[in-house]
């Protein structure tokens, strides 16, 4: 068996947990920069105010309609997570993390259990530990416990945030009950083709041929209709090494000078060479981007790339920093306003096994550097070791005029109780 637990309303849930006021309250969380909305309480959707929209355009309607408008604070989410998903590993072994506030358990030898008593014990210890709010839908296959999920979160007085398909019956309701386009892993495209040949429900998808559906689609269409029949193909993902790793970034306000903008750079350089370590890679190219505000159609726009190709494979801060800076210096154009940049590291391999070079290679104390430098940040965390380039006061510069406290993540931040 399979379950599928996920945070209601995670972000807006996260806030509040430390922030009492917020219950039963209206409450929405705007993404990076304060631009659109990301997360909304149930209140929130009830009022009619869409996902994506963008605050300037509705912070009349939200002022009207008393909506708690908070920025994003991902550290504080981030930590809430992780809490999440370790306690979902005391009832598996095996757990894949979905989302940030979502994720598959598969129940391996469980065959005795009762599911809805299990999935009501993950409920309430999460609840309890965290004060995060989750449903839990359990069935054979990870689609169908995706589809046990929306009813546990359809129908909360009924079940309890709890509901489990077990007996074909149950299976046969479920899929007459969600529309086609609500099921697990069926995009825009694939809905159109199968609205086409007549199926609006998921039942009806599992109604088609084996045989059409593998000539129409790819093996994953296939896998999936098997999945809501009952019949697992879909199976926890395991972990994989990224073939290639990028930190992309829009940027607080716009900027037209390089300092600001060598600055930005450095700085996602130094994020893709941490997660080079982290997965214990190397790479042999970087590739640098830099873009204008395209919404602002009055001002030149200017959009530019250039990759960098290394003489060797490398992991290091300092190497992979100062040819990112040094390729944005190149594409950079005087007079342009830029909004966005990026850093991706690309042709990656292992650390510990790559062809060497015989005359040219990375400087020997590069390593035990970046040790140290990861062991500093991952002991004091908030990067307390940085380039000399890079802002010492910020990682991430984000408008963020709404942000609550990080409660969890900032010791001056704690709550203090009088």
């Amino acid at each position: 068996m399979y379950a599928l637990v996920d945070c209601n309303n995670f972000y807006a849930s996260c806030e509040r947990v430390f922030n009492p006021n917020l219950h039963n309250k209206p409450v929405a969380i705007l993404s990076n920069n304060d631009g659109c909305i990301i997360s909304r309480s149930d209140e929130v959707k009830a009022m009619g105010l869409p996902m994506a929209a963008p605050i300037f355009k509705w912070e009349g309607f939200c002022k009207a309609n008393n909506i708690e408008v908070l920025s994003s604070n991902y550290p504080l989410y981030g930590d809430m997570s992780q809490r999440v998903m370790t306690i979902l590993e005391q009832f598996t072994p095996d757990v894949e993390v979905y989302s940030i506030d979502e994720a598959f358990l598969e129940f391996r030898g469980f065959e005795d259990k009762d599911f809805t008593d299990y999935g009501n014990q993950i409920r309430q210890r999460i609840l309890k530990w965290t004060g995060i709010p989750t449903c839990v839908g359990i069935a054979p296959t990870k689609a169908l416990s995706k589809v046990a999920n929306k009813i546990a979160r359809k129908f909360p007085e009924e079940l309890k945030g709890v509901y489990v398909i077990d007996s074909e019956e149950k299976r046969i309701k479920a899929l007459k009950w969600i529309a086609i386009e609500d099921v697990w892993g069926i995009g825009r495209g694939l809905q159109k083709r199968l609205k086409a040949k007549g199926c609006k429900k998921a039942y009806d998808f599992t109604q088609l041929s084996d045989d059409w559906v593998r000539k129409n689609f790819s093996i994953t269409g296939w896998k999936l209709k098997k999945d809501l029949e009952g019949v697992s193909k879909i199976k926890l993902d395991e972990v994989e090494t990224k073939q290639a790793i990028a930190t992309t970034r829009s940027f607080e306000y716009t900027y037209s000078d390089i300092e600001n903008i060598k600055e930005r750079i450095s700085t996602f350089a130094t994020s893709c060479a941490e997660k080079l370590r982290k997965q214990g890679s190397s790479c042999h190219m970087i590739y640098v981007m830099l873009s204008s505000d395209r919404h602002k159609k009055d001002l030149e726009q200017h959009k530019a790339r250039r990759v960098v190709n290394l003489h060797y494979p490398t992991d290091s801060t300092l190497v992979i920093s100062r040819e990112a800076v040094r390729a944005v210096m190149d594409i950079f154009k005087p007079g342009i306003k830029y909004k966005r940049a990026g850093v991706i590291v690309m042709g990656l391999v292992p650390t510990n096994n790559y062809q060497l070079q015989m005359f040219e290679n990375e400087n020997p104390k590069h390593k035990p550097l970046m040790h140290t430098i990861d062991h500093l940040n991952t002991k004091y965390a908030d990067y307390k070791v940085k380039l000399g380039n890079q802002d010492l006061k910020r990682t991430w510069k984000m408008r963020q005029e709404r942000l609550s406290p990080r409660y969890t993540t900032n010791i001056n931040d704690i709550i203090v109780v009088k």
